[in-house]
């Protein structure tokens, strides 16, 4: 039968604490790590060993200090952001800690099952405006307690899918740097151009637009995807595909017949808040898009290779541009009009079709390494299960 006690049971429970700022003498010297929520990472358990901010020894007695090894979790705001404290620290009243009696409990093993209750304790914070958990309901949550052997073998196996997960991402993050170095190595870099290629403006090259704007009366809850700009912002950054806007079938088909759909190859360009972000049409795509919002560079119809164009947007040359454009600007907005004025290098096709097949096959890698990483991490979670329920 397995076994639960409370974290009230399993350790000492301490709520932080801000030593007053109007001290001078609190923050004079940077002695004591003072964490706080944005110190924490949200997506996993992290090993504290400094923090932004910091108070002075002479704060000591007015702040509450965590030892080595004690777990902090936050119980205001964003609910259930895990640390592991490596050397002593003090933190914000935004934070509770515990320190684990470890004849009972490991403190790797109690990070891991009270991690596993952040939904759990987000669901029961108890404020609408801005979500507690207080030191009661913190100190009443409930995890299984096997023995301290079994403890330590389950921190081992998270241990280890942890270190191959972490591996794998920077694999990709290796693979990112590596296409980035080889468009370097063909092309040169787009803001000295180096290897003088001829320089032209983006309109001239192929025709910049937006979509048919679509009304709101004409928006519906099913049929084609219509994506506003975060949407195709997460299609970009996440390569995930989310969307409850549609407009009806019959209305992309008029546009398909009217010319009015990107075709596949053609390159749509973030105009609002972050900027010049590309995503080239696939194939099989079948959405419309946010006139506006989103620009249309009609690449299938240009002698140009649209990924060489969506990773010189990438680069330093137009990004520089880009600053330029919205300069003094209070709106993050790039007009189709500005777009078009773009300076762009034009290397020969051949030689951008050749670093198009290099990121072909790069995306291969990354595609076989992201799969890997989604397997280890289902695999996680369902361990996660398995563990602590």
């Amino acid at each position: 039968m397995k076994g639960y006690a409370t974290l009230k049971e399993l350790g000492a429970i301490i709520t932080g604490n801000t030593p007053k700022t109007s001290e001078t003498e609190n923050y004079d010297s940077n002695d004591i790590p003072f964490v706080k929520p944005s110190d924490l990472h949200e997506s996993d358990i992290w090993e504290l060993t400094s923090a932004e901010n910091h108070i002075s020894e002479k704060a000591r007695g007015k702040a509450r200090i965590a030892p080595s090894g004690t777990v902090l979790c936050t119980c205001i705001g964003i609910i259930g952001k895990i640390g592991i404290v490596s050397n002593e620290c003090a933190f914000n009243q935004q934070i509770n800690a515990i320190i684990p009696d470890t004849k009972k409990v490991i403190p790797h093993y109690l990070a891991y099952a009270i991690s596993s209750k952040k939904n759990y304790m987000q669901e029961k914070a108890n404020a609408a405006v801005v979500p507690i958990i207080n030191k009661t309901q913190f100190g009443a949550l409930s995890i299984q307690t096997p023995s301290l052997d079994k403890q330590r073998n389950i921190v081992n196996v998270l241990f280890s899918l942890e270190a191959l997960i972490s591996n794998r991402q920077q694999a990709l993050s290796l693979l990112n740097t590596l296409v980035k170095s080889r468009f370097i190595e063909m092309f040169g870099d787009p803001v000295t151009n180096p290897m003088g290629w001829e320089v032209k403006k983006l309109s001239d090259i192929c025709v910049v637009g937006s979509s048919k704007r679509v009304y709101q009366s004409e928006q519906t809850s099913m049929g084609v995807p219509f994506l506003r700009i975060s949407d195709l912002v997460s299609r970009i950054t996440t390569q995930k595909e989310s969307c409850d806007l549609h407009i009806p079938e019959e209305l992309f088909n008029k546009f398909e017949q009217q010319g009015l759909v990107p075709k596949a190859g053609d390159i749509l360009v973030t105009a609002r808040g972050t900027l010049g972000l590309c995503y080239i049409i696939k194939p099989d795509d079948r959405f419309y898009f946010q006139d506006g919002m989103i620009s249309w560079v009609h690449t299938s119809e240009a002698e140009v290779n649209p990924v060489y164009i969506s990773y010189l947007f990438d680069s330093q040359g137009i990004r520089r541009q880009i600053d330029s454009v919205i300069a003094g600007s209070t709106v993050a907005y790039l007009s189709i009009a500005q777009l078009g004025k773009f300076d762009i290098l034009m290397p020969p096709i051949d030689l951008q079709n050749q670093f198009a097949d290099f990121v072909a096959l790069t995306d291969k890698s990354k595609f076989a390494v992201q799969r890997s990483i989604d397997t280890l991490q289902t695999l996680k979670a369902k361990l996660m299960q398995e563990y602590f329920g």
